[in-house]
């Protein structure tokens, strides 16, 4: 009788009961698992590994339909990265010109989010209420002030450690190089530019590409520095490439995001985690003058990529 006479009681009821449902990492449930995700070592793969020949052919297929990204990628001015997790336990991997070092803006500043997290956890850095806030700014608005904050706090070479540290391996001279930052986002300040290219501020999407997938399960530090480095790089303040396109479908607590803009460099990288279609890092570098609206078209290219085939 209750239930007749309050029917959105009855539904409050169902909504709490499917609430604490707990969901595995192979459901295709309505819920995502939460991040980061766990995986036996016995069954942990790198992302070179998770290379996938169909993936690959769908990315390549739909690259080649517009000549312009032709063109930028048989020039090495076009790169892109795509990790499908619709399958936390069987993730897939497709890239082009993934070992292409490219001048990378602001979107390097993921390196520095990384450094401050391993100085707090070896004790070189102490968290503050203040050093959260700059990291918020850094990443989510990418503000040049809050990031030249922690890399005077920080120190270049500690940036540098930890991109070379084995664990990682963000930057390989023999793969092209990678990750890299090597300024303060200042107009006057030290300076360490990577070895290969010379480059301040640089980045491939292999190994943007990796970024998330490690972040993802928990592998950057540890489970929960992970965890507390996803929380910064959600809610994307800056609503362009990527996010524009995104942010109708996807809610922001579900965007894991670092982006970057210089001229005609243009950079996005974002980890989605929404539903079971909707689960999936996309990385790109482009320097073109049009490379806001290609970063658009790729962000709706990749789903159709990951959408299954009726």
């Amino acid at each position: 009788m209750i239930l007749k006479r309050y029917p959105n009681l009855a539904t409050a009821l169902l909504l709490g009961l499917l609430a604490v449902i707990p969901v595995s990492l192979k459901s295709e449930g309505a819920t995502s698992p939460p991040l980061p995700l766990r995986v036996p070592n016995a069954e942990w793969r790198r992302l070179d590994q998770r290379q996938d020949q169909g993936l690959q052919a769908k990315l390549n297929q739909a690259l080649q339909r517009e000549k312009l990204w032709q063109a930028l990628i048989s020039t090495g001015k076009m790169a892109v990265g795509l990790v499908d997790l619709s399958d936390p336990a069987r993730p897939r991997f497709a890239q082009v010109n993934g070992n292409t070092m490219m001048y990378a803006a602001s979107l390097p500043k993921l390196a520095i989010l990384l450094a401050a997290f391993q100085g707090f956890q070896d004790g070189s850095l102490k968290e503050t209420s203040q050093i959260r806030a700059d990291l918020i700014e850094m990443i989510r608005r990418s503000d040049n002030f809050a990031a030249s904050q922690m890399v005077a706090r920080i120190g270049l070479k500690k940036i540098e450690r930890v991109i070379l540290d084995p664990r990682y391996q963000f930057y390989d001279a023999k793969k092209g190089g990678g990750i890299w930052v090597g300024g303060s986002f200042a107009r006057d300040g030290e300076q360490n530019p990577e070895p290969l290219k010379n480059l301040i501020q640089a980045a491939t999407v292999n190994q943007v590409c990796r970024f998330y997938y490690l972040l993802a399960y928990g592998r950057l530090i540890n489970p929960e520095s992970s965890r507390q480095m996803l929380k910064i790089l959600a809610f994307p303040d800056l609503h362009d490439k990527f996010v524009s396109v995104l942010e109708k479908e996807v809610p922001p607590n579900r965007m894991y995001r670092k982006s970057g803009e210089f001229r005609i460099w243009y950079s996005d990288s974002i980890l989605v985690w929404g539903q079971p279609l909707k689960r999936y890092i996309l990385v790109a570098l482009v320097e073109h003058q049009q490379g806001e609206q290609i970063l658009r078209k790729l962000a709706r290219l990749a789903e159709q990529i990951l959408r299954p085939r009726r």
